[in-house]
């Protein structure tokens, strides 16, 4: 840990950067096995924002591994430290008044908690959904859209997540979809609704 360091606040409060902005921040982060589709409503969410002209940005779990994460594995020290660094990021985006989407498997309990608890413990406080992205363990296998589970199946990739390493659900997230039985344009649905309800966009 880096030591000698204070931070420095700037002369905007959150509360002003809200106002100036029009819109207030929060993260929405979506998790769930590979091939639930996490990406695909990620995407289509934030073109949906982006057009009632929010400020709203996706980061997506292969993509930040070109780049922030290019240097981190798949064993579990490596997925706990990615996830971590996207807590952190999501928060910076949050604080931004721009509405961050993630769309990470995540997929332990400890790991997502910590993530809510950065936002909630912030001051002032951040919103944090969590939207659980569920579908099936046979109903993915047969998505397969990388083929992933079909190498993981034949031992070809290691420490695969709903295979041979472990996926927690949550218990209690903000919005539970469950793919196979809502499409795309219906998940983004529900969590704009949600939103809306919850005062972070206009209706």
């Amino acid at each position: 840990m880096a030591t000698n360091i204070t931070f420095h606040p700037g002369s905007v409060t959150q509360d002003e950067r809200d106002q100036l902005l029009n819109q207030k921040g929060a993260t929405i982060w979506l998790t769930g096995l590979s091939a639930s589709g996490k990406s695909t409503i990620a995407t289509a969410l934030e073109q949906h924002l982006l057009h009632k002209k929010l400020h709203a940005y996706r980061l997506d779990g292969d993509n930040i591994r070109f780049g922030l994460n290019k240097d981190l594995g798949f064993d579990q020290a490596s997925r706990v430290e990615n996830i971590r660094r996207i807590g952190e990021v999501s928060l910076l985006f949050s604080l931004s008044s721009t509405i961050a989407i993630t769309a990470f498997i995540s997929p332990y309990i400890s790991d997502r908690e910590l993530a809510r608890t950065l936002h909630e413990n912030h001051s002032p406080a951040i919103p944090f959904i969590e939207v659980y992205v569920d579908a099936p363990l046979d109903v993915v296998e047969q998505r397969d859209p990388k083929g992933l589970y079909k190498k993981a199946r034949a031992g070809e990739i290691k420490d695969f997540t709903g295979i041979s390493a472990p996926y927690e659900a949550p218990a209690k997230p903000e919005i539970h979809i469950r793919t196979d039985q809502v499409d795309v344009a219906g998940a983004v649905e529900i969590i704009v609704k949600y939103l809306e309800e919850k005062g972070l966009i206009p209706a």
